[in-house]
């Protein structure tokens, strides 16, 4: 996450003499104790105002406007009851992990309120660690209650939590080590192996009709290369969330955005088809997304803005996989890149600087006036910056409700794209 600064672990033999010679040495800059560290309440009025928002669609889809089969129905409510608990966990959690990664000098400092007393308070770091967990264990549980031992989609569903699990220590190691970009750039690769390995679904592609006459093919198989196209994307997934980023709340609101929108995809296309395995493999989709939209809105209650807890590249890995195994096991990869149509923008443009053309510093942010509270826009290319240059200063927080708007709006371009050309493009 590019808005902290990272501290250094202090170097105890180096330590001061105390000055009181009865009592125990004290290292310099040490991390507050668990007693005296008091985390600021979540916002949870806000957060549940979203989560309410997201539910009234969601079941209205759900029970009133689709004709959708009872058992399924039951299940997918099962998958948001369970995810409900997850959220509650989550919110209960976080306070207590943020204490032992203080303890472990796991904290960072708000670079974006530099020179004010905020920018002064020690901040834990890595609570996506939380968020990754809950949502693990909830995604187990459902496993129990949707899937029978010789359901078709065990094995896809083992493997999805496999990547989720695997990339997410990944995260964690690079939150801890500080993993070099172009490290960060090949360990989706190694994370999205047992997805690629326990894949059984279709490697061709449907050619767009105004096509077909000049390729002579309606449906194309392309193999491997196919397989080849779904590392990229899980390459790109999760790295695309962890470089638009620098905002408090802005990795986690983009995320919530985005799986509201597959959501409400997943529901549309169940409630439009008739083929069973189409249905399936939206249920899948809904099933590993709800988990990971209550379990974000947990952590996004404590690191909305002023944030009391920084998620971490353990956050961001966690998440990207999480939306590009849906993808590829839901069949609906084009779409998924539509909805990532600002990650899409913000990787394009901060690529002369991510690929050495351009000198690319530590942390591309926005320069902060201590006098004003503003933000101000710097040449570095990428979304954050642009935004400011294009639209002038703003605080930090209307900054961050701008991306996430920009970020719906593509979502629901995305709905108007596929609504106007149905039937015609494909």
């Amino acid at each position: 996450m590019a808005v902290r600064r990272r501290t250094s672990i202090p170097n105890q033999t180096a330590a001061p003499p105390n000055p009181d010679p009865g009592g125990d040495p004290q290292p310099p800059n040490a991390a507050p104790s668990p007693d005296e560290f008091s985390l600021a309440p979540p916002k949870l009025g806000l957060i549940l105002s979203v989560l309410a928002l997201f539910l009234i669609p969601f079941f209205y889809l759900l029970f009133v406007h689709y004709q959708i089969e009872s058992d399924l129905r039951y299940y997918i409510s099962i998958c948001v009851a369970l995810s409900l608990v997850g959220f509650g966990f989550t919110v209960g959690l976080i306070p207590v992990a943020a204490r032992y990664l203080l303890r472990r000098n796991m904290f960072g400092y708000d670079i974006n309120k530099r020179g004010t007393p905020q920018g002064e308070v020690k901040v834990p770091e890595t609570l996506g660690i939380v968020t990754a967990i809950v949502f693990l264990v909830v995604a187990i549980v459902l496993q129990l209650c949707t899937l029978t031992a010789d359901s078709d989609w065990l094995v896809e569903y083992n493997a999805a939590l496999a990547c989720i699990c695997f990339m997410t220590l990944l995260g964690f190691v690079d939150d801890v080590l500080d993993v070099p970009w172009r490290v960060k750039l090949v360990l989706p690769f190694f994370a999205s192996l047992p997805l690629m390995m326990a894949y059984a679904g279709h490697t061709s592609i449907i050619i767009p009709k105004p096509l077909v006459p000049y390729v002579g093919l309606s449906v194309l198989d392309l193999g491997l290369i196919y397989k080849f196209y779904m590392i990229l994307l899980v390459i790109f997934c999760t790295n695309s969330i962890n470089i638009h980023a620098g905002l408090n709340g802005l990795e986690v609101g983009q995320t919530v955005v985005i799986s509201f929108a597959v959501l409400i995809h997943n529901l549309m296309q169940i409630g439009a088809s008739t083929d069973i395995d189409y249905k399936q493999a939206h249920a899948f989709s809904i099933y590993i997304m709800w988990p990971l939209l209550t379990t974000s809105l947990g952590l996004l209650a404590f690191n909305w803005y002023p944030s009391s807890v920084f998620v971490g590249d353990t956050y961001t890995y966690f998440a990207g996989m999480s939306l590009a195994v849906i993808g590829i096991l839901g069949h609906f990869s084009e779409t998924l890149l539509l909805f990532f149509l600002p990650q899409v923008l913000n990787f394009l443009y901060s690529c002369p600087q991510l690929f050495g053309f351009v000198p690319c510093p530590r942390h591309r942010l926005p320069r902060f006036d201590t006098q004003t509270g503003l933000l101000t826009g710097t040449k570095d290319m990428n979304l954050v910056n642009l935004f400011l240059r294009l639209f002038g200063r703003c605080t930090e927080k209307s900054l961050c409700i701008r991306l996430l708007i920009f970020q719906a709006l593509s979502c629901l371009m995305c709905f108007g794209l596929r609504y106007i050309l149905a039937g015609w493009y494909k």
